[in-house]
């Protein structure tokens, strides 16, 4: 670059700086990708888009460093940036993970991970990229061709033996983002200690050293090893399977995504004939081109509409949606086994609820039950799990945060041997020990097997569902997302926070408030009470409990608190300006005849429970 080109580029930032067009963090980042020697290769493209005023764009891709989460790194794709995934941003996370795998093997050991990559743009690409900078560190690279799902690549970081996995997807994210998850040895995503000492090392990533990919092929230090874990691992799920009846028919969609290798499969090799591909989202494609809104998130029940029609019009039984990489299920199913009967989506608690029982069932019917079998859920999922597996003689551990790497953490801590499922809100689930991750395949064996033994019988699954609300309370949940924008959005976030914590509300929805749990310094209080502390792992989490069911605020006899009843809950991102909340409302069990009017009711107590929290919290 021409000197006086350079120096008049480096004016323009500056008078975009005075105009106020950037921030300073964007104008003294953007400075130095135009001339620091490590930016070279990105220097062009940073000068074009001078050149060219692109002030909006150049701000929101330098503004901050984007973070290196817990699990790794998401975000908009853009070829330039600090806050925006491009090579540069993928190179040092794969720079700084293989410098500290590294510094945790003994001397003279060669490290090892595998490599998957889902239908996003450019995801291959990233993947190889990933190897270049692994194999310049000295590693060996298991690397799956093709798309594949998140719970295969943590079935083959377990299978390979692996120090660690890279899976590269963002998810259910928009089509302009891309990310790479991260997993530790065993095939869990990574978690304390590692992921604080992960961060370090990608934050002082100078130089990205690159080896080419065909030659660490050509030199055997890159196995590809599709056709070896493909079989293995819907075996391995394979095994979650129970006998029974098979006789519905299934409509299941991808959403553009990896699950024709895992769901369909999976769905064939337990006997499922009767099943087809929705052919409007069977294509990979990281466009998403044919659904709603082109994001495609089996949490929003509007991605399954297109669906749930071809289903109802030709007489289907089920309808099933896994997200681009595989890893959560949403489902959909007639109401009652009346032909044209009208058809309701199931939320993720509802699925945690039906696919713990199956769970549980399946566990029995292969006569595997044995004495400490257990289930792990979070602090925000719905009780409903914890009151089905007790009534099954099943322990439970609900005390985990939001995120599936600490329900598979807590199955290793308490033995693999008795878990049975592992289940969180946001559509995840798993059962078996094969991976260390949520795998929508293993949750569709589940579901289907359970509807088609219940259809068996004449009944649907939200008949199912009814005859849980009988016996152990109605159930209904409600989660908000309320983003902050702006500059002042992370400050207004912690704000919220810090006021419900300081002055907690006397109520919601007409129900008072018996008592306050703060997960960041795990205490509790009921109201005009000294905090008292409790044991768990500390969070950004603030959980209202509210009266209305019998020993509401009271704690169980063994100390614990009792299952989520009515509730109100707040979670902030740590990443962005959003906070989100759970709304609970539950009934005591009650009469069939009254359980309509029971489910109206608590919806109503909900909406009351949103309307107050909005006003609270000025949204």
């Amino acid at each position: 670059m021409h000197p006086s080109d350079q120096s008049r580029r480096l004016d323009a930032v500056a008078a975009a700086r005075a105009a106020g067009a950037l921030t300073e963090h964007s104008a003294a980042a953007i400075r130095e990708w135009l001339t620091a020697p490590r930016y070279a290769e990105f220097s062009p493209a940073v000068a074009e888009r001078i050149d060219a005023g692109a002030w909006r764009d150049l701000d929101d891709v330098f503004w901050t460093v984007i973070p290196f989460g817990t699990g790794g790194r998401r975000g908009r794709m853009y070829p330039v940036g600090c806050n925006a995934i491009n090579d540069r941003t993928i190179g040092e996370s794969a720079q700084g993970l293989a410098a500290y795998v590294a510094s945790t093997l003994p001397a003279g050991a060669t490290p090892t991970c595998t490599i998957a990559y889902d239908t996003r743009h450019r995801s291959e690409h990233f993947a190889r990229l990933c190897t270049e900078v692994l194999l310049a560190a000295g590693f060996r690279v298991f690397f799956l061709r093709g798309h594949r799902s998140t719970p295969e690549l943590s079935f083959a970081v377990r299978h390979t033996h692996s120090d660690c996995g890279i899976m590269v997807t963002a998810s259910h994210n928009p089509p302009t983002d891309n990310a790479v998850k991260v997993y530790w040895r065993g095939g869990i995503q990574v978690s304390p200690p590692h992921d604080a000492g992960i961060i370090e090392r990608v934050m002082q990533v100078e130089t990205i050293r690159r080896e080419p990919f065909d030659a660490g092929v050509a030199g055997g230090r890159v196995r590809f090893v599709e056709q070896e874990i493909d079989p293995l691992y819907v075996a391995a799920v394979l095994e979650q399977s129970c006998p029974g009846p098979r006789d519905i028919s299934i409509l299941y969609t991808p959403l553009h995504g990896v699950g024709a290798t895992a769901v369909v499969p999976v769905l064939r090799g337990a006997g499922f004939e009767r099943r087809r591909v929705y052919a409007p989202h069977e294509r990979p494609d990281g466009d998403f081109p044919n659904v709603p809104g082109h994001v495609a998130n089996p949490e929003n029940p509007a991605v399954l509409t297109g669906p749930i029609a071809e289903a109802a019009a030709r007489g289907d039984d089920l309808v099933l949606a896994s997200d681009p990489d595989c890893d959560r299920l949403g489902a959909a199913a007639p109401l009652t086994t009346t032909r044209g009967a009208a058809w309701s989506t199931l939320t993720g608690n509802q699925l945690c609820a039906l696919l713990c029982d199956q769970a549980i069932a399946g566990r029995r019917a292969r006569g595997q039950s044995r004495p400490g079998d257990y289930v792990v859920t979070t602090l925000v999922t719905t009780g409903l799990v914890r009151r089905i597996a007790e009534a099954e003689g099943l322990a439970v551990d609900d005390g985990e945060l939001v995120g599936f790497k600490w329900i598979c953490a807590a199955v290793d801590r308490l033995g693999p041997d008795r878990f049975v499922f592992g289940t969180e809100e946001s559509h995840g689930y798993v059962a078996g020990t094969h991976v260390r991750d949520k795998d929508a395949a293993v949750a569709a064996l589940l579901l289907a097997e359970q509807v088609a033994a219940l259809a068996a019988r004449g009944r649907t699954i939200h008949e199912r569902l009814d005859e849980y609300f009988l016996r152990h309370g109605c159930h209904r949940e409600r989660q908000i997302n309320v983003m902050l924008p702006g500059a002042s959005g992370m400050d207004r976030m912690r704000e919220i926070m810090t006021a419900l914590r300081a002055r907690p509300p006397e109520s919601f929805g007409g129900l008072d408030v018996v008592r306050t749990r703060d997960q960041a310094s795990l205490t509790s209080w009921t109201p005009g009470s000294t905090p008292t502390p409790y044991q768990g792992v500390k969070s950004d989490l603030v959980i209202f409990d509210l009266a209305g069911l019998p020993g509401a605020g009271g704690l169980l006899p063994d100390g614990r608190f009792p299952p989520l009843g009515n509730a109100v809950a707040a979670r902030p991102s740590g990443t962005e300006p959003k906070i989100k909340f759970y709304l609970f409302a539950v009934a005591p069990p009650g009469a069939a005849a009254d359980l309509a009017a029971t489910k109206r009711s608590l919806e109503a107590r909900l909406d009351a429970l949103e309307q107050d929290l909005r006003s609270l919290v000025g949204v």
